[in-house]
């Protein structure tokens, strides 16, 4: 009976160990090839480590291409949209979550609807709203697509959290004296620090990796962000993978820095709701 015991353990924890393998091995490569030298990208052939590392790749992407901006540009983007909506759902969904309202049930539809087309065929009519308003070919255009696209998501989902919170404690406050907003800001929102970070967090990932919208409503540049840079080390004949990997390292730092800030909450954001009791 123990060995078997000792046996389902040693097998889930060896199957727990191969699967953090698979997923961070395409991390790993990742770094691997941004620190092999072009000379040895392809006459060394498939190895686990190159046999000689260099930082040239990143040297040439920090220095000598447009990298810097397009990151500067992808940090104003996603950390904006993210700040905005995050504020907008937190808005949205308390009030779906507490209020009871007219239309409400076709307002929700509506939101709903939103999600459900492809976003491709949504871009020539954004361009078509876009353009008169001169806000194509630029991060504030960026900016108003990702939060318009990102908002309906982020109100479900702060409204489940504030699900979560029991009316009581706001309808004790206004008893004290308190308004409804004085509640919501210093009773309801410290309590729901949790799903703010974990839309900040959702909202922020969607934004940085985001490339349609990007590649059709940006035409310089100077104003490109980091998915569309890529496209840059691309020429017509040929890929330059070392940059290209380096430039991907390079992109990872910030997402890490931003999820490694707000794990403690994006942790009780992810599990809260679970168990209702």
């Amino acid at each position: 009976m123990r060995a078997n015991k000792a046996f389902l353990i040693i097998a889930h924890r060896l199957a727990i160990l191969a699967y953090i393998a698979f997923a961070l091995f395409p991390l790993f490569w990742l770094l691997k090839v941004a620190v092999t030298p072009n000379d040895l990208l392809y006459s060394e052939g498939i190895r686990l480590w190159p046999s000689r590392a260099s930082l040239e790749h990143f040297d040439f992407v920090l220095r000598q291409s447009a990298f810097p901006v397009f990151f500067r540009n992808s940090l104003i983007v996603s950390g904006s949209t993210a700040v905005i909506v995050t504020i907008l759902a937190s808005l949205s969904g308390y009030a779906l979550s507490r209020f009871r309202f007219r239309g409400k049930y076709w307002l929700v539809t509506l939101m709903l609807l939103t999600q459900m087309f492809p976003l491709v065929m949504l871009v020539a009519p954004i361009f078509k709203v876009l353009s008169p308003l001169g806000l194509t070919n630029s991060l504030t255009g960026l900016v108003v697509v990702y939060t318009a696209f990102n908002v309906p998501f982020a109100t479900f989902l702060m409204q489940s959290f504030f699900d979560g919170v029991p009316k009581d404690l706001e309808e004790a406050a206004m008893i004290d004296g308190a308004t409804q907003f004085v509640a919501f800001r210093q009773i309801i929102l410290p309590l729901t620090l949790p799903g703010i970070a974990a839309t900040l967090g959702f909202v922020f990932t969607a934004a940085w990796s985001e490339l349609l919208f990007s590649l059709m409503l940006i035409s310089g540049n100077a104003q490109a962000t980091f998915p569309v840079g890529l496209l840059s080390f691309v020429s017509k004949f040929s890929v330059d993978f070392g940059q290209m990997m380096a430039a991907g390292v390079l992109a990872l730092i910030p997402a890490c820095l931003f999820f490694l800030l707000i794990q403690r909450y994006l942790v009780q954001g992810l599990t809260a709701g679970a168990v209702k009791g």
